[in-house]
């Protein structure tokens, strides 16, 4: 493909560069016409002749200071152009033509000078974020081609401002940097034009380029885009220094496109708009080397040997960043042809991420099978199993759009070590892949807790156990963005499990003290006492061995569970009304039908028969389950106490969104 920098051959007895113009300029004019017109033009280059050290180009810029004669010295190049025109038609040979070719080169290095001035000068207000920020500027993505140097007239240099800033606008209504930003860009396409067709494209570019491309690098640096690190380097990073550069990449890569780039593409797209070629190439060239270190990073970080389980959520930020950002990148600031490299790194960048992604997910999955610790929570309270895998399935339900993406279609298969159970689960009841996905662990994390809860030799501690930990899972599928992928059936269904374990684990832990009850005596039975030498009631056997037997194993039974713990409050509420409801009104009864007796025993005047009130019985009742280290006869109130939670959130902690939570 012909470069777009490349001009028309000159004759080959010349030595200067002339391009005519693409659409032929016939030749009317009249020898002295065409003279007159060339000696105008030799008058104001020369005026501005940067070689000229004793003139007033040693001092002065041309559009800086004399926007007048900037706008003759456009005009009179026109002419000169036309006028080398009409020579060569004549005698490729004469000396006019050399001389008018002579003054094209003049005029040409006193443009670059210009050029080169307006881009260092107005740096501030041609940054691309300045650029990108003015809104309407949009409208050059749809009409870049706008042609003409704009200085023909007053009016046509209204019109352009109006282009620039959006059609409502006029330059009294615009702030004073967006005003000087106007005109900056302004000039500089009406430079851009007038060298590209003097065949001097070339050396346009070549000083926008470099000016243009140290300002886009500069943006980038400080906004944390550095140059690209090898994946050697990133595999000897310690995690915390490569999660640093991770945070640093997300928080650059949404400005970096739709301001850093996007700005540079809508000024690229306006200067050069005479030219699709220059455009493209133009902005590819300050661009690229940039863009492919930006979204090479992410690659080489999915290639990283160290990405255990807990690094995906980072993992997932970063395909997150790229697919919201793609379609800007694939339609509007990488979408020429000649920054398909920039395309093509970004979309290995998301395969990458998502192989990464699936690894990470499958060995999650593996880790939890492969679960064979013999660790007993004390008291019956959460595993650290089921607090690691809650928090991690709630963080991967914060990206179940991302994952619908990365995870395909998964048919479950059985394992030998699981039960037959665990695969009857109907899949295609969950409303995607990722539903059926969460479910899926949530199965195989209470397998091992099934497994776990065994290990206890007390079956109430047992069921106990399993309630405190499928409660928590519950729990955090209610609290999250779980509720809507497990959906109300699932979340019913395990509610009902809960209750099953509880009400096992009350048949089994308090059949005992229910049973030493003695059935309440009739309201019109009389106290079984009978009186002491002293006068004093005394109750008799029967009775008397039905509150012994209930103060065993009602003491029995509390001091066993006294330590048991249930982290969730209103489980915890919901089991003491329960037990309190099976105890109560029976003992109240009891202590009410014998409320008139001493209660001592005969043998004895030390010890109490009866040794509970219905008011202290239901006070050791509330202090269960809270890790109170009381005992019977304790006095301290129930509010003094506080739960006693096993385990740890997650072996490493801080991952996810928002960081690690219980």
């Amino acid at each position: 493909m012909k470069s777009p920098f490349s001009r028309s051959s000159t004759p080959s007895s010349s030595p200067m560069r002339y391009t005519p113009p693409s659409s032929p300029i016939h030749c009317t004019l009249s020898d002295s016409l065409v003279e007159e017109n060339v000696e105008m033009a030799e008058a104001i280059i020369a005026k501005w002749d940067p070689t000229n050290c004793s003139g007033v180009s040693k001092i002065s810029m041309l559009f800086r200071d004399n926007r007048y004669e900037a706008k003759q010295f456009l005009s009179s190049i026109k002419n000169l152009q036309a006028a080398m025109h009409y020579y060569i038609k004549g005698d490729h040979h004469s000396d006019k033509l050399k001389r008018a070719q002579r003054l094209m080169q003049t005029a040409m290095k006193r443009l670059e000078r210009e050029l080169r001035d307006i881009l260092s000068t107005n740096k501030e207000y041609l940054d691309p974020e300045s650029i990108s920020n003015q809104s309407p500027m949009t409208s050059m993505m749809a009409s870049p081609n706008v042609q003409g140097n704009n200085y023909d007239n007053e009016s046509d240099q209204e019109e352009e401002f109006r282009f620039l800033t959006g059609p409502e606008s006029s330059p009294s209504m615009q702030s004073e940097e967006d005003r000087t930003s106007s005109i900056a860009m302004t000039d500089l396409k009406a430079i851009a034009d007038c060298m590209t067709a003097a065949g001097y494209g070339m050396e346009c570019v070549k000083i926008y380029k470099i000016v243009r491309k140290s300002i886009v690098d500069e943006a980038l640096y400080r906004h944390g885009v550095v140059r690209s690190m090898s994946t050697s380097e990133i595999q000897k990073m310690e995690w915390e220094a490569l999660e640093g550069k991770i945070r640093s990449w997300l928080r650059a890569v949404k400005f970096s496109v739709r301001t850093i780039f996007y700005g540079e593409r809508i000024l690229c797209d306006h200067v050069f708009s005479s030219s699709p070629l220059i455009r493209q190439s133009c902005f590819n060239e300050i661009t690229q080397e940039a863009a492919l270190a930006l979204f090479g990073f992410p690659e080489r970080v999915a290639k990283c040997k160290k990405l255990s389980a807990e690094k995906m959520f980072q993992t997932l930020d970063m395909y997150e960043a790229i697919a919201n950002l793609w379609p800007e990148i694939e339609s509007i600031v990488f979408s020429d042809e000649s920054a398909s490299a920039v395309r093509s790194q970004a979309v290995n960048s998301l395969n990458k991420l998502g192989d990464a992604a699936r690894s990470m997910l499958a060995n999650f999955e593996s880790a939890i099978e492969k679960d064979s610790s013999k660790f007993l929570v004390p008291g019956g309270g959460l595993h650290p199993l089921t607090r690691y895998v809650m928090n991690y399935i709630t963080f991967l339900a914060d990206y179940t759009e991302i994952l619908s993406d990365i995870i395909p279609e998964w048919p479950v298969k059985a394992q030998p070590h699981l039960p037959e159970l665990y695969f009857s689960v109907n899949h295609e009841s969950y409303s995607s892949v990722i539903s059926a996905r969460i479910a899926w662990i949530v199965l195989l994390m209470m397998c091992k807790l099934d497994r776990k809860a065994e290990l206890y030799k007390d079956p109430a501690l047992s069921y106990f156990f399993l309630a405190n930990n499928l409660q928590y899972v519950v729990s955090k599928v209610q609290q999250s963005n779980l509720k809507d992928l497990l959906g109300n059936d699932w979340i019913a269904q395990h509610e009902s499990k809960v209750k099953q374990y509880v009400a096992s684990y009350e048949r089994i832990g308090w059949r005992m003290v229910i049973e030493s009850l003695p059935p309440p005596p009739a309201a019109a039975a009389p106290c079984s006492t009978s009186a002491d030498s002293k006068g004093d009631l005394h109750l008799n056997g029967a009775v008397r061995e039905g509150f012994r037997r209930f103060n065993f194993e009602f003491e029995l039974a509390y001091q066993k569970q006294l330590k048991w713990v249930v982290p969730d409050q209103k489980m915890r509420n919901s089991i003491k009304v329960s037990l309190s409801g099976k105890l109560m009104p029976a003992y109240t009864a009891l202590y009410e039908a014998h409320g008139a007796c001493r209660m001592r025993d005969a043998n004895s005047s030390r010890e109490s028969v009866v040794k509970f009130s219905p008011e202290v019985l239901g006070k050791y009742l509330s202090e269960l389950f809270l890790d109170s280290g009381g005992s019977i006869g304790s006095t301290t109130s129930s509010n003094s106490h506080s739960s006693s939670m096993s385990g740890a959130a997650s072996p490493e902690s801080g991952f996810g969104r928002s960081g690690g939570q219980d």
